[in-house]
């Protein structure tokens, strides 16, 4: 776990994200009430700023105000029939808010080669381990798709504002740069021998240290602690 970029940010093992991810589903699964989930993005939003993502973290934290705030205002104003199609929407948006946020940590400073090590320490099925592999280089390779593709569009003068021009000039050369980029990425992977029955090497010490423990320490500590709240152990 050696080079200058461990030493200014935070490095988590790949299993510890994992089991991080594992948590944020109990957690938010178990949160006894609106407050918990915020508390719960606002620690996602400190884990993401250790691992210098600012901006993600702020952008994530002010939008997921915005909606805990329309949340509140629609159960105090509304009633009827609008207010339950509203409460039902938001509470499942509420629910996957948190996890998604971790998950694009996670996906964004999670090496391809790091993750396949990790997984091989754990003996996990080259079935499961594979298609996780290729989906971690495969969704910034989408993302960096639809940077060029709206950056094209606007050379050109195009506005993709009305339905059938954002379909037109950005949907279907998204979808044929994404069908390409699978077909690359899986010819890469096997080149680059991801089907080796042999145990990888990694350059990038492969273990778990004080960060790991400690991270993981938090989060189940806080599930824990939403646990006995909602069973009234405390409060």
């Amino acid at each position: 776990m050696s080079g200058k970029r461990h030493k200014k940010e935070l490095w988590l093992d790949p299993r510890a994200k994992l089991f991080l991810i594992l948590m944020c589903v109990l957690s938010s699964m178990f949160a006894p009430s609106l407050a918990y989930q915020f508390i719960l993005v606002m620690l996602i939003a400190i884990l993401g700023a250790f691992f210098g993502k600012w901006k993600y973290v702020i952008k994530a934290v002010c939008f997921y105000a915005v909606i805990c705030a329309l949340t509140v205002w629609i159960m105090a104003e509304m009633t009827g029939t609008l207010r339950t199609m509203f409460i039902a929407f938001l509470g499942l948006f509420h629910k996957v808010y948190a996890c998604g946020t971790l998950a694009g940590i996670v996906l964004t400073t999670t090496k391809v080669n790091e993750f396949l090590s990790a997984m091989n320490r754990v003996h996990a099925p080259k079935k499961l381990v594979i298609p996780m592999a290729v989906m971690l280089r495969y969704i910034p390779t989408i993302q960096e798709d639809w940077r060029y593709i709206t950056d094209a569009m606007r050379m050109r003068d195009v506005s993709p504002s009305l339905a059938g021009m954002t379909v037109e000039c950005i949907y279907v050369p998204l979808l044929m740069a994404a069908s390409k980029a699978a077909d690359d990425l899986s010819v890469a992977s096997v080149t680059r021998g991801i089907e080796n029955p042999n145990p990888r090497t990694c350059l990038v010490q492969i273990k778990c240290g004080i960060a790991d423990w400690g991270v993981m320490t938090v989060a189940v500590a806080y599930l824990i602690f939403e646990l006995c709240v909602r069973g009234g152990v405390i409060g």
